[in-house]
Protein backbone atom coordinates (compact mmCIF):
# COMPACT_ATOMS: atom_id res chain seq x y z
CA UNK A 1 0.00 0.00 0.00
CA UNK A 2 1.51 3.40 -0.78
CA UNK A 3 2.31 5.92 1.88
CA UNK A 4 -0.45 8.86 2.46
CA UNK A 5 2.28 11.42 1.75
CA UNK A 6 2.19 9.75 -2.11
CA UNK A 7 -1.46 9.92 -2.12
CA UNK A 8 -2.16 13.38 -1.10
CA UNK A 9 0.56 14.13 -3.85
CA UNK A 10 -1.65 12.42 -6.19
CA UNK A 11 -4.57 13.72 -4.76
CA UNK A 12 -3.27 17.26 -5.06
CA UNK A 13 -2.73 16.31 -9.30
CA UNK A 14 -6.33 14.96 -9.04
CA UNK A 15 -8.03 18.22 -7.93
CA UNK A 16 -6.00 20.93 -10.14
CA UNK A 17 -7.43 21.82 -13.31
CA UNK A 18 -6.93 18.80 -15.83
CA UNK A 19 -4.99 20.12 -18.12
CA UNK A 20 -2.37 17.88 -20.44
CA UNK A 21 -0.10 17.40 -17.64
CA UNK A 22 -2.17 15.59 -15.55
CA UNK A 23 -3.25 13.12 -18.64
CA UNK A 24 0.18 12.12 -19.18
CA UNK A 25 0.21 11.18 -15.47
CA UNK A 26 -2.47 9.22 -15.08
CA UNK A 27 -0.92 6.26 -15.77
CA UNK A 28 1.46 6.82 -12.74
CA UNK A 29 -1.53 7.84 -10.53
CA UNK A 30 -3.42 4.46 -10.79
CA UNK A 31 0.12 2.59 -10.09
CA UNK A 32 1.31 4.61 -7.22
CA UNK A 33 -2.54 5.45 -5.93
CA UNK A 34 -4.78 2.80 -6.35
CA UNK A 35 -7.21 4.48 -3.77
CA UNK A 36 -7.87 7.34 -6.60
CA UNK A 37 -8.50 4.39 -9.51
CA UNK A 38 -12.46 5.38 -10.15
CA UNK A 39 -11.41 8.96 -10.61
CA UNK A 40 -8.76 8.32 -12.26
CA UNK A 41 -10.00 5.65 -14.89
CA UNK A 42 -13.23 8.49 -15.05
CA UNK A 43 -10.22 11.05 -15.92
CA UNK A 44 -9.11 8.61 -18.34
CA UNK A 45 -12.17 7.42 -19.92
CA UNK A 46 -13.52 11.14 -20.43
CA UNK A 47 -12.76 13.18 -23.44
CA UNK A 48 -10.14 15.69 -22.64
CA UNK A 49 -12.79 18.83 -23.16
CA UNK A 50 -15.33 17.25 -20.77
CA UNK A 51 -13.21 17.06 -18.32
CA UNK A 52 -12.29 20.24 -17.81
CA UNK A 53 -15.89 21.42 -18.52
CA UNK A 54 -16.98 19.54 -15.65
CA UNK A 55 -14.43 20.50 -13.51
CA UNK A 56 -14.89 24.20 -13.90
CA UNK A 57 -19.01 23.18 -13.00
CA UNK A 58 -17.81 21.65 -10.19
CA UNK A 59 -15.40 24.06 -8.50
CA UNK A 60 -15.21 27.30 -10.27
CA UNK A 61 -18.82 28.35 -10.74
CA UNK A 62 -20.24 27.27 -7.74
CA UNK A 63 -18.70 28.05 -4.09
CA UNK A 64 -20.69 25.24 -2.20
CA UNK A 65 -17.83 23.14 -4.17
CA UNK A 66 -14.94 25.64 -3.07
CA UNK A 67 -11.47 24.17 -2.71
CA UNK A 68 -10.27 26.68 -0.61
CA UNK A 69 -10.07 25.55 2.54
CA UNK A 70 -10.53 29.00 4.77
CA UNK A 71 -13.56 29.37 2.92
CA UNK A 72 -15.55 26.55 4.50
CA UNK A 73 -14.97 28.54 7.97
CA UNK A 74 -14.54 32.03 6.87
CA UNK A 75 -16.53 32.93 4.11
CA UNK A 76 -15.58 35.87 1.82
CA UNK A 77 -15.06 37.79 5.36
CA UNK A 78 -12.41 40.09 6.34
CA UNK A 79 -10.80 37.50 8.68
CA UNK A 80 -10.13 34.99 5.71
CA UNK A 81 -7.11 37.39 5.62
CA UNK A 82 -5.92 36.29 8.87
CA UNK A 83 -6.66 32.59 8.51
CA UNK A 84 -4.71 32.60 4.68
CA UNK A 85 -1.68 34.56 6.58
CA UNK A 86 -1.88 31.50 8.57
CA UNK A 87 -1.47 28.84 5.61
CA UNK A 88 1.26 30.97 4.48
CA UNK A 89 3.32 31.05 7.65
CA UNK A 90 2.95 27.36 8.79
CA UNK A 91 4.66 26.70 4.95
CA UNK A 92 7.41 29.07 6.36
CA UNK A 93 7.40 27.42 8.88
CA UNK A 94 8.61 24.06 7.30
CA UNK A 95 10.88 26.00 4.84
CA UNK A 96 8.41 26.12 1.91
CA UNK A 97 7.52 29.56 0.40
CA UNK A 98 4.12 29.49 -1.30
CA UNK A 99 4.43 30.95 -4.96
CA UNK A 100 1.58 29.68 -6.65
CA UNK A 101 -1.37 31.27 -8.74
CA UNK A 102 -3.98 30.11 -6.29
CA UNK A 103 -4.18 31.39 -2.77
CA UNK A 104 -2.90 29.22 -0.08
CA UNK A 105 -5.60 27.46 1.65
CA UNK A 106 -6.36 26.11 -2.23
CA UNK A 107 -6.70 22.24 -1.30
CA UNK A 108 -4.46 21.03 -3.67
CA UNK A 109 -1.65 22.92 -2.44
CA UNK A 110 -2.27 22.14 0.96
CA UNK A 111 -1.80 18.16 -0.04
CA UNK A 112 0.97 18.96 -1.78
CA UNK A 113 2.67 20.45 1.42
CA UNK A 114 1.51 17.86 3.64
CA UNK A 115 2.93 15.07 1.29
CA UNK A 116 6.43 17.30 1.33
CA UNK A 117 6.19 17.54 4.68
CA UNK A 118 4.12 15.11 6.61
CA UNK A 119 2.53 17.78 8.64
CA UNK A 120 -1.15 16.83 9.04
CA UNK A 121 -2.02 20.38 10.66
CA UNK A 122 -4.25 21.72 8.02
CA UNK A 123 -5.98 18.71 6.92
CA UNK A 124 -7.06 17.88 10.47
CA UNK A 125 -8.05 21.55 11.25
CA UNK A 126 -10.02 21.63 8.12
CA UNK A 127 -11.36 18.18 8.37
CA UNK A 128 -14.87 19.22 8.58
CA UNK A 129 -14.88 21.41 5.80
CA UNK A 130 -13.16 18.56 3.99
CA UNK A 131 -16.20 15.85 5.11
CA UNK A 132 -18.59 19.16 4.27
CA UNK A 133 -16.95 19.39 0.73
CA UNK A 134 -17.14 15.64 0.11
CA UNK A 135 -20.58 14.86 0.57
CA UNK A 136 -21.63 17.46 -1.50
CA UNK A 137 -19.32 16.03 -4.42
CA UNK A 138 -21.10 12.67 -3.54
CA UNK A 139 -24.55 14.20 -3.64
CA UNK A 140 -23.81 15.75 -7.19
CA UNK A 141 -22.61 12.51 -8.46
CA UNK A 142 -18.79 13.93 -9.37
CA UNK A 143 -16.16 11.30 -9.30
CA UNK A 144 -13.80 13.86 -7.48
CA UNK A 145 -16.08 12.75 -4.48
CA UNK A 146 -13.67 9.48 -4.70
CA UNK A 147 -10.29 11.91 -3.99
CA UNK A 148 -12.30 13.41 -0.93
CA UNK A 149 -13.24 9.67 -0.28
CA UNK A 150 -9.31 8.55 0.05
CA UNK A 151 -8.19 11.53 1.51
CA UNK A 152 -10.05 11.42 4.61
CA UNK A 153 -9.96 7.86 4.93
CA UNK A 154 -6.25 9.06 6.15
CA UNK A 155 -7.64 11.58 8.37
CA UNK A 156 -8.54 11.26 12.01
CA UNK A 157 -12.53 11.94 12.50
CA UNK A 158 -13.56 15.61 12.50
CA UNK A 159 -14.59 17.69 15.61
CA UNK A 160 -16.72 20.82 14.09
CA UNK A 161 -19.14 20.89 11.69
CA UNK A 162 -18.94 24.38 9.02
CA UNK A 163 -21.25 26.00 7.63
Amino acid sequence: MPSDAVLYQAAALCLTFPDGDLRARLPLLREAAPQLREFVDHAALTPPQELATHYVQVFDLDNRHSLYLSWWYDGDARRRGMSLARFKDLYRTHELEFTGEELPDYLPAVLEFTARTGNLDLLTEYRAALDQLRTRLADLGTPYASVLDAVCATLPTAPTEVR
